[in-house]
């Protein structure tokens, strides 16, 4: 007779139970230690020798307890994994379902009391696990389904569940003692330090699962859109079980609620068959993007069905603005209009909370007196997207740097920054946010890449628009961009000459001079007169000249001549710095410091000829290199301000007056600065606290709105509040030259009025509180502040009203 084949367990899942086993073990471990310390704090004699004689006995008998648990708990996988008749042929190993047997009363018998207590132990002990882990099960129902499908199992049975744990767990613990007592004190610890390590383990091997390469199972359900057309007037929302909706190409997914359990291969008597339309430009990523996590099927087709009606009935014909400019249509919050229908269609606690909290929220936002009500009628079509993000997804509550957070702040802020809505900017912008939230509603609003470039696509777009307004103002731009190169040429020249004269023996404040102040007046000098003109070479000279002055001389002879020769090298020396337009106080301070120096020229030792020509030779070559051409700056990253004198533009005061550049000398730099007090308390109460216990806090740093911090994260399209001629104005920032070295915000929005700044100006506003953000924080982050403080106030009276009845 021909032996039954035999099934081992799939890789990534032999793998899985030994971490859990290993959790058991060092959970057996704590528990040693845990009894312990009981045993030392307890208060009575009794309990004191009961939690003495559990630790005695399992101490005793640690490595049955072990022993028994991987049996058991093998035994369990292999019964999950298995067909629902199989028999067991040894630990670990598959065997083929037997032939049906007509089942006859010989078949009944009776079930032990303690089998009954066992599995009711096991079920508590997995329902404790599971509401403490229900982001992690979901993770992992996913890649266990993925896993099971691979090895064909049936996608709806998780072998290691917390409840099969639990199983395994309460034999070993009959296996340590057969007294009642021992076994419930051991059973508490137990489950105690088991269920602490149960959310790390299970953690970790999720991330072992995608360390492998496993991919989880998905399902990204797609009503048609003629289909919900004609569904749309039904009484219910729900829809026809058996009604063809499009999938993912991955076949079925695994749900838990709603009795929706599918199976691959069953898709089209389940109604979610695989889809046979590829999805076209306007609905935005491959539907083989990351999902968003999982959610129970009945509560997607839900959500698809609420999100196309509502953008029927908001989205596509409602006009940009009112006469008036405002929009008097009221904006509903779907989440609380359909909450009832929503929790009914999801499982577990935790998303009847999530959906509660999402609604909160947006209450906060379709009310956020930033938010415009333009803006604000689009951000509320995103009301089931992000339903969807938060209930799959954890990070979305605890990640500022989340898709879905990002792009709906971005919209909030760059809505922001318009004046009025009929302008023709502010109507192009609008009408792009519109169809970006279109291809988001109607689309895989289930996947991240539709976020990530919906947002690519939304910064791309105001940064044309941006570069369009600004050159149809003039050229300012242009201007501010060819001065940041002549910025640059100078920067590139400066670092060059220096490392050329970095090995010549005179001061070190000579050297900085020669290389940061002299080196633009050379290229002065030579963009006027060219490379061999008659300035030019004056200037090369006076440089070398420079360097030399302040080396000891060979002679008496060299000493007059130097003295005869000063008079003429100062001269120079005034030319260059007139030239470039050197303050005056820096000129004070370097012949302050070249006087002294030329004195202990003339006191020094005789230095020897050769030394003076041999340096003077070095000098002379340096100043007659090249200059850096535009053509080599192309080729050099952007490089640092190296001195303050290089930081500041060559403007006219003609070009000044026309980009609209702010001098410092216009601030007052002395006078006091406005504090909006309502916005520092707004800014305040900002907190990274969790919007509902249960939910992860906010992790990671905030944006900048004011400081110095500000100055190197502030983007384009943004609003901003700057204090110029003692008064705060509103500006929008348009423009930023491709080093960063100038600056250009427009102000007003019917005749636009261009403010121009410098890096450094920039800078010194921020850090002086002179210029801060519009926003005091992100759309989301008032919102979820708000609406913490909102479900607060609902929580207080409720545990009143408990606590007098």
């Amino acid at each position: 007779m021909k032996p039954n084949p035999v099934h081992r367990l799939p890789a990534p899942l032999e793998a899985a139970v030994q971490r859990l086993k290993l959790a058991a073990r060092e959970a057996a471990e704590r528990t040693i230690e845990s009894l312990g310390l009981a045993a030392l704090a307890a208060s009575h004699a009794f309990q004191r020798d009961g939690l003495l004689g559990a630790q005695f006995e399992l101490n005793r008998k640690s490595a049955v307890f072990i022993l028994t648990f991987n049996e058991a708990f093998d035994l369990r996988v292999v019964r999950e994994l298995g067909p629902r008749a199989a028999s067991v042929t040894g630990m670990g190993d598959l065997a083929p379902p037997a032939a049906p047997q007509p089942t006859t009363w010989d078949a009944l018998s009776l079930v032990e009391d303690r089998e009954v207590e066992a599995q009711i132990s096991a079920e508590r002990f997995g329902m404790e696990i599971a509401h403490a882990c229900e982001w992690e099960m979901r993770e992992l129902d996913a890649y266990v389904a993925t896993v099971l499908a691979d090895a064909g199992g049936e996608r709806e049975r998780n072998p290691l569940r917390p409840e099969i744990v639990g199983h395994a767990m309460i034999r070993g613990i009959d296996a340590v003692s057969e007294r009642a007592d021992v076994r419930k004190v051991l059973s508490s610890e137990l489950s105690r330090s088991l269920s602490a390590m149960l959310r790390g383990t299970y953690a970790t091997i999720v991330a072992d699962f995608r360390n492998a390469g496993v991919q989880p199972v998905g399902l990204t359900v797609r009503q048609r859109l003629g289909q919900v057309r004609e569904g749309a007037g039904q009484d219910s929302l729900h829809g026809d079980p058996g009604q063809p909706v499009s999938g993912q190409g991955q076949g079925a997914g695994h749900g838990s609620g709603s009795g929706s359990h599918h199976r691959s291969g069953q898709g089209a008597h389940s109604g979610f068959a695989p889809s046979t339309r590829s999805p076209g430009p306007g609905h935005g990523g491959t539907r083989n993007g990351t999902l968003l996590g999982q959610v129970d099927p009945a509560l997607m087709v839900l959500m698809r069905r609420l999100a196309y009606v509502d953008s029927q009935h908001t989205g596509n014909d409602m006009p940009y603005a009112l006469s008036d400019g405002s929009d008097r249509t009221p904006l509903a919050n779907v989440i609380h209009a359909h909450r009832d229908e929503l929790r009914q269609a999801s499982t577990g606690a935790l998303d009847h909370m999530v959906i509660d909290v999402i609604g909160f929220l947006f209450d906060q936002i379709l009310a956020d007196p930033k938010v415009p009500p333009h803006m604000a009628r689009q951000i509320a079509r995103l009301q089931l997207p992000v339903l969807r993000a938060a209930l799959g997804d954890p990070s979305f509550f605890s990640s500022r740097k989340h898709p879905v957070r990002r792009f709906i702040n971005r919209i909030a802020s760059l809505g922001a920054a318009f004046e009025d809505f009929d302008e023709s900017g502010a109507k192009d912008f609008l009408a792009e946010v519109r169809t970006l939230i279109n291809d988001v509603v109607e689309g895989d609003f289930d996947q991240i890449e539709v976020y990530e470039q919906k947002l690519a696509k939304l910064e791309a777009f105001v940064t044309a628009q941006n570069t369009q307004e600004v050159q149809a103002q003039g050229d300012a731009a242009e201007l501010l961009s060819a001065k940041e190169d002549e910025l640059r040429l100078r920067q590139l020249y400066a670092q060059r000459l220096a490392g050329d004269l970095k090995d010549v023996a005179v001061p070190a404040f000579v050297r900085d001079f020669v290389s940061r102040v002299w080196s633009q007046a050379l290229l002065r000098a030579e963009a006027k007169e060219g490379v061999d003109g008659a300035l030019t070479q004056k200037l090369r000279r006076a440089g070398r000249e420079l360097m030399l002055s302040v080396q000891p001389k060979p002679s008496s002879a060299h000493r007059k001549a130097f003295l005869a020769e000063l008079p003429g090298l100062m001269r120079d020396l005034t030319e260059g710095m007139n030239l470039i337009g050197w303050p005056e106080a820096q000129r004070r301070a370097f012949f302050g410091q070249l006087m002294p120096a030329h004195a202990d020229a003339l006191k020094s030792p005789a230095g020897r000829q050769l030394d003076l020509n041999l340096m003077a030779r070095q000098v002379e070559g340096a100043l007659r290199r090249p200059t850096p051409s535009k053509d080599e700056l192309k080729a050099v990253a952007a490089l640092p301000v190296l001195h303050e004198e290089l930081a500041l533009p060559n403007l006219s005061a003609e070009e000044a007056q026309r980009v609209g550049l702010v001098q410092e000398s216009a601030v007052n730099w002395d006078g006091k600065v406005d504090i909006d007090l309502n916005a520092q308390a707004e800014a305040a109460a900002i907190s990274n606290e969790p919007a509902a216990p249960g939910l992860p806090a906010i992790t990671g740093k905030a944006e900048a709105t004011h400081g110095a911090e500000l100055a190197d994260n502030i983007q384009i399209g943004f609003a901003y509040q700057m204090h110029l001629n003692d008064d705060w104005q509103k500006v929008r920032l348009s423009h930023v030259s491709p080093g960063r070295s100038f600056f250009i915000f427009t102000q007003g929005s019917r005749h636009k009025k261009t403010v121009s700044l410098t890096q450094r100006m920039l800078l010194r506003l921020c850090e002086t509180g002179r210029l801060r953000a519009f926003e005091t924080s992100t759309l989301l982050e008032r919102a979820t502040d708000r609406a913490r403080r909102q479900l607060a106030g609902i929580a207080v009276p409720a545990v009143a009203r408990t606590a007098k009845h």
